[in-house]
């Protein structure tokens, strides 16, 4: 009777065959013991562990196979063909994750509208600072430049702490700040559903409201405030100061302004100490 011999069979005699001829060989560090492993980069026979140590160390062999290293299609076996498929996999998470990184690598680097934008802050003395694309505060920032008017127009926040409100509009850097709130707290001009939800200011006297800043220039976890001049306009007021994104208004009443004032007195000190 003839046997037939299956495709297994003979990737196992090679196999095996391999290994006879392993076990033929000396090992390439001792030259002593019988060979038990190959170096998978330079093909060198070892024989223990601590061969395999000492040949990476007098030979500089990383002792990693060269994934790109040519194979004649004669030797080109399925254990080729399994390496091939995981480089290949593997080229392919890289190549996601560098994409990945490019994202946050190209949020870091401001786009032409950003530094256009920048450039137009510094030219009225204001230190405009721009965020990652993958920050909030960033993504809903709408500040742009108008080269129609040639002026600043600023994304704003402003906080209503005695009415737990918080709006954000944009407002040219010519617009004075007692004008800005003339649209939420003026008793008979601003609009109806902001007066009422804004009506203890707007029944409150003008001289007892106040308006502070949010401080960019304090130092780390603290918490620091300019108080802004109602009577000056907005780019006035943000001359010689340090903007991240857009500015950051508190309009508080004068008997809870306290601890505005207390901050904004402790920047003061802070940057006679600077």
């Amino acid at each position: 009777m003839i046997s037939v011999m299956d495709d297994n069979d003979t990737a196992e005699d090679e196999r095996r065959g391999v290994k006879r001829k392993m076990s033929l060989s000396r090992c390439d560090v001792c030259g002593t013991e019988e060979a038990r492993y190959r170096c998978p980069n330079c093909m060198k026979h070892t024989c223990s562990l601590s061969c395999v140590k000492q040949h990476k160390m007098s030979s500089g062999c990383s002792g990693v196979r060269d994934k790109t290293a040519f194979i004649s299609l004669s030797q080109f076996d399925e254990m080729n063909l399994l390496s091939d498929y995981r480089f290949l996999e593997d080229t392919d998470r890289l190549r996601q994750s560098s994409n990945r990184d490019a994202v946050l690598h190209a949020s870091r680097r401001h786009p032409k509208e950003g530094m256009w934008l920048i450039r137009k802050a510094r030219a009225a003395k204001v230190t405009l600072k721009i965020l990652p694309k993958v920050f909030s505060r960033h993504r809903e920032n709408t500040t742009i430049f108008r080269r129609a008017d040639g002026r600043v127009h600023w994304h704003l926040k402003i906080h209503f702490p005695q009415s737990a409100a918080v709006y954000s509009e944009r407002f040219p850097d010519n617009r004075e700040v007692r004008q800005i709130l003339h649209d939420f707290i003026h008793p008979s001009e601003s609009d109806p559903v902001r007066r009422q939800k804004l009506k203890v200011y707007v029944q409150s006297p003008q001289e007892d409201i106040k308006i502070f800043m949010r401080s960019e220039q304090a130092q780390p976890n603290t918490l620091r405030y300019l108080e802004l001049d109602p009577q000056k306009t907005l780019g006035e007021n943000l001359m010689h100061t340090t903007v991240v994104e857009y500015p950051e208004i508190f309009v508080v009443l004068k008997q809870h302004s306290q601890e505005y004032v207390t901050q904004m007195k402790g920047v003061i000190v802070w940057m006679m100490d600077y």
